[in-house]
Order: structure tokens, then C-alpha cells, then sequence
């Protein structure tokens, strides 16, 4: 049975880069559950699925296979065989990770696999419902939040730097409307457990906030 980490919190909160690094400096492996839900959503997308009919996302879901494999200690999502890891990080696939993630089918679909490499490994994982839903049992629950300014501006500033044109105000909105969708769909809502740590980030650099993690670590591993 392996130590599990869990990381949960709204998108553009900065998961997946403070997982992946605090990941690093434990040994532990990440996995990062978005990119699994990413995959998914962009097989719907290339396959025009239309998400709200149940039988037909069912239907797809059962021709997807979902594989995490790590190279040069980076993890790679394999769809159906192809690596689909650079396609992931669109502004499409995460609205429609968005909208497809609450559906019964996808989350059934995932969760397995995600709590098999949990229970053999020591793992970091992230997402919006890993410490509610996904491992429960988790040695260690962080919610890791900003704000909704914070979220937006630092996702300006990366789509920016990647030389794509966007808008703040336009991000801002995107981000409170994922933010509702997340925190109130049926199935495993974005909720912070009793028991998880709360880290705002809003004016914490990634270093800080990788640190704080490291040290609940400690202090929650001597105290078992």
C-alpha cells in the first residue's frame, strides 16, 4: 500500500505544475487525473460525441483505452495507443473536460485505473475529486485554490507567452462558469473535504506553495 497525496481545487489553481513538482521532490509518481479526463474529452470532440445523451457517451467510452506511462520521469496519456499528451491543454478539450467529466460513464471509466496505481505506489495525485471520491483514504487531502482574478491573469499570462490571443475578461468568465459547473454537478462535485489542508495561493510563488506541501508531508508521515 503506498502513500497517497491528494490535490484537489478549481482549474487554473495551479495543480498539475505544484503536483508534478512536489511529485519530483518526494519520488513519488503524479498523476494527473485532468489529463485522463483531457484524453477523453478529446476523443469526444475528434468523434463528435455529443455529450448530453448518456447512451451515446457510454457507447464511446466503452472504444477508449486510457494508458499513463512515464518517459524521461515525465508522464505521457496514451489514447487508444497514440500519445495525445500534446494535445491536451486546449482551451476545447478543458470545456469540454468540463462538461464531459460530471457524466456517470467517464468518471466510472477512469476510476479504477486511477485507484489501481494508487494502491501499488506512492502517489500525488490532482484533481477535482480525489480526496472526496477517488482516495478517500489519502494519508494527506490538500484543496489548493486562488482566486478567481489570480486564476485568470496567470492563465492570460501563459496563453500569451504561448503567442495566443486572448482576452482577460473573457478568461475570467470561462473560469467562474467552470467553477459552477464544477461545484455543482451531481456526480463528484468540487468540494474541499473536512479533513484536507487549504492552501491559497493567490500570493504564494510555485516554490512556497511546494514547500508548504513538503512539509505537511513530513509532519503527516511522522505522525503515522
Amino acid at each position: 500500500m503506498g502513500f497517497n497525496i491528494a490535490v484537489d481545487g478549481p482549474a487554473g489553481a495551479g495543480k498539475s505544475t505544484i503536483a508534478k513538482r512536489a511529485a519530483q521532490e518526494l519520488s513519488f509518481i503524479y498523476v494527473d487525473t485532468g489529463a485522463m479526463y483531457r484524453a477523453i474529452a478529446l476523443y469526444f470532440l475528434r468523434h463528435h460525441v455529443c455529450v448530453e445523451h448518456p447512451e451515446e457517451v457510454e457507447n464511446a467510452c466503452d472504444q477508449i483505452q486510457i494508458a499513463i506511462r512515464y518517459e524521461n520521469q515525465e508522464q505521457q496519456v496514451f489514447l487508444n495507443g497514440e500519445n495525445v499528451t500534446a494535445f491536451l491543454r486546449t482551451e476545447e478539450v478543458g470545456n469540454m473536460a468540463s462538461v464531459s467529466s460530471a457524466k456517470p460513464a467517464v468518471r466510472a471509466k477512469l476510476l479504477n485505473l486511477q485507484r489501481e496505481i494508487a494502491q501499488k505506489e506512492n502517489v500525488l495525485m490532482d484533481g477535482r475529486d480525489i480526496g472526496s471520491n477517488v482516495l478517500p483514504g489519502a494519508e494527506l487531502k490538500i484543496y489548493l485554490t486562488a482566486s478567481v482574478q489570480t486564476r485568470a491573469e496567470r492563465r492570460y499570462q501563459e496563453l500569451k507567452e504561448k503567442g495566443i490571443a486572448c482576452n482577460l475578461e473573457e478568461i475570467k468568465k470561462d473560469i467562474e462558469e467552470r467553477d459552477y459547473r464544477d461545484m455543482n454537478r451531481d456526480v463528484s462535485p468540487l468540494v474541499k473535504t473536512e479533513d484536507a489542508v487549504l492552501i491559497d495561493s493567490s500570493n504564494m510563488t510555485i516554490d512556497q506553495v511546494v514547500e508548504s506541501i513538503l512539509n505537511l508531508y513530513q509532519e503527516r508521515r511522522h505522525s503515522l
